[in-house]
């Protein structure tokens, strides 16, 4: 079996959480390869940088397009669990939960689309006309894909900020 896309980890993912406990990541990514039946090869399959496991990316991706949709929420560093509306969505039993499913909600569109006119605004500004439909190079793609983790990971510092106490600062 190869490795499932994030899309495919969403739903087991929100079945996991649906207990209302407290999770951790790395016992997430255990409980979920366990689930979907892992080989210990898959489990130990790395991304082509060599800095993090591919099953553990994507468990990461999934888990941060279901907190944009307020399905999940952090409350503590490395720490998430199941929102009302998420549990409200398992209790619904849906067949899948993918990006169409997620763009049901309002802030998801908003953050995504956001995003996306980000990306597109950017794009727009770096193309001339003597382009002529070329791609962009290798070394462009990397510092496209650098910006937006690290819009992403902008948008988490800022929620958990904004969800923790006046004593944690």
């Amino acid at each position: 079996m190869a490795i499932p896309d994030f899309q495919s980890i969403m739903l087991p993912l929100l079945q996991y959480a649906s207990d209302g406990a407290e999770h951790t990541n790395r016992e997430t990514v255990e409980e979920l390869s366990r689930q979907l039946n892992l080989s210990d090869a898959e489990r130990k399959e790395m991304l082509p940088s060599g800095q993090q496991r591919v099953f553990d990316n994507r468990v990461a991706w999934a888990r941060a397009h279901l907190k944009m949709a307020n399905l999940l929420e952090n409350p503590r560093r490395g720490v998430f669990r199941i929102t009302s509306r998420g549990k409200e969505v398992v209790e619904r039993q849906p067949p899948e939960v993918n990006l169409r499913f997620l763009r049901q909600f309002p802030e998801y569109v908003e953050l995504h689309d956001e995003r996306k006119r980000k990306r597109q605004a950017k794009k727009m500004a770096s193309d001339d006309s003597s382009d002529n439909g070329e791609s962009i190079t290798p070394e462009e793609q990397l510092e496209e894909a650098y910006s937006q983790l690290r819009e992403s990971l902008i948008y988490e510092l800022l929620e958990q900020l904004k969800s923790s106490s006046p004593a944690f600062f």
